[in-house]
């Protein structure tokens, strides 16, 4: 049943873009704080994160009023950069679609634009069927539906947040890449909860390197005799406080993994976690959307990674210093202990050392 449901999904799509002519205009409206804008960013926690510099950028340089259509999984992201009530959730299934639809067309969008790097067919027929005279994208194989595209930078060179932000140059502007970067803001609530466990585990902070065990998929998890022996290889550091982080399913990975020896961050939200990694001064993660938070706060991060099957470039911290571990395999399972540990520890002491002594 799935394999026809996909099926029908592309014959539509290939009607939808034969019905579209390549409507390009020559010259770019004004832009102001009249002007009604939904970005539309579907899918996860790390696809929003990296999609947050550009909405930023338009907002701070033209402050248009903005909304944004998003995933039910990353809605939360957004609250950071505009108003709550401006979120609004796609439901899934074709009543979701039909009602999102009329809400687009109910709210006459001057523009909208589509975020995503690779083509999502119900972005495609949501903007194919929008009444907006402007609809923006990177140049994909569905440009049809667009009046605006620009060519996509390639994405096997180009960072995926630079490649995203190349959008904001249909709205006119140079983007100064320099002064870009993933925006989360935890809530103070989470920020007083991540300084308290600080302040009771490690009342003599020193150095705090967080362990992060979860990726949200087997593929990317490294192993629990792995992480149990590069943290006891670590507490043989004088001066390295350790914290284990683990998504809420992870729980009992994270109590194998310890056994009992080392602190784990029990969060509650993922405004928990954030606010817990704002406070690190390293983080050790297998590919996930904590990469994206490191960056946001400029927190140095090592990252194992899977390269399966693709071109692309992966997406590292945009703004932190890092070093990555990269597999072509499909997971990680066969990343060695001794691959990776020949790696991290200089990356570790060497930024342990310039902390020690920023002024070198």
């Amino acid at each position: 049943m799935k394999n026809i449901e996909l099926f029908l999904r592309k014959i539509l799509l290939r009607i939808i873009l034969l019905l579209h002519s390549n409507r390009k205009n020559q010259s770019l409206p004004k832009f102001d704080g009249k002007t009604k804008i939904l970005f539309i960013r579907l899918n996860r926690i790390g696809d929003a994160l990296i999609t947050t510099p550009l909405i930023s950028e338009v907002k701070n340089r033209l402050n248009p009023d903005i909304y944004i259509l998003s995933d039910k999984k990353n809605k939360f992201i957004f609250h950071s950069i505009i108003e709550r009530n401006k979120v609004v959730t796609f439901r899934k299934g074709l009543p979701g679609f039909l009602n999102t639809l009329k809400w687009i067309n109910k709210m006459n969008f001057d523009v909208i634009v589509d975020t995503h790097d690779d083509v999502s067919t119900t972005v495609t027929f949501l903007t194919a069927l929008s009444h907006a005279p402007r609809k923006f994208a990177l140049d994909k194989k569905n440009r049809t539906v667009y009046t605006d595209t620009i060519e996509k930078p390639d994405s096997s060179k180009v960072h995926i947040v630079e490649r995203v932000v190349k959008i904001s140059e249909l709205f006119g502007i140079k983007i100064k890449y320099d002064n870009i970067n993933i925006i989360y803001k935890p809530a103070s609530e989470s920020i007083e909860i991540a300084d308290n466990f600080i302040k009771d585990n490690f009342p003599t902070k020193h150095y705090l390197l967080g362990i992060n065990i979860s990726a949200g998929s087997e593929a990317r998890f490294w192993g629990i005799e792995r992480f149990r022996k590069l943290l006891n290889v670590l507490s043989n550091y004088k001066n390295l406080d350790i914290v284990v982080l683990r998504s809420p399913k992870d729980e009992n990975l994270a109590e194998k993994i310890t056994n009992g020896k080392f602190i784990i961050f029990n969060d509650h939200s993922f405004d928990e976690l954030a606010a817990m990694i704002s406070k690190l001064d390293m983080l050790f993660t297998p590919d996930t959307s904590a990469v994206h938070l490191a960056s946001a706060f400029k927190v140095p991060v090592f990252g194992l990674y899977v390269h399966y099957n693709t071109k692309d470039m992966i997406w590292t911290p945009y703004k932190s210093k890092f070093k990555a571990i990269i597999t072509e395999e499909p997971t990680l399972e066969n990343l060695s202990y001794n691959k990776v540990v020949k790696d991290f520890i200089p990356f570790l002491e060497e930024n342990l050392y310039e902390k020690r002594n920023p002024r070198l």
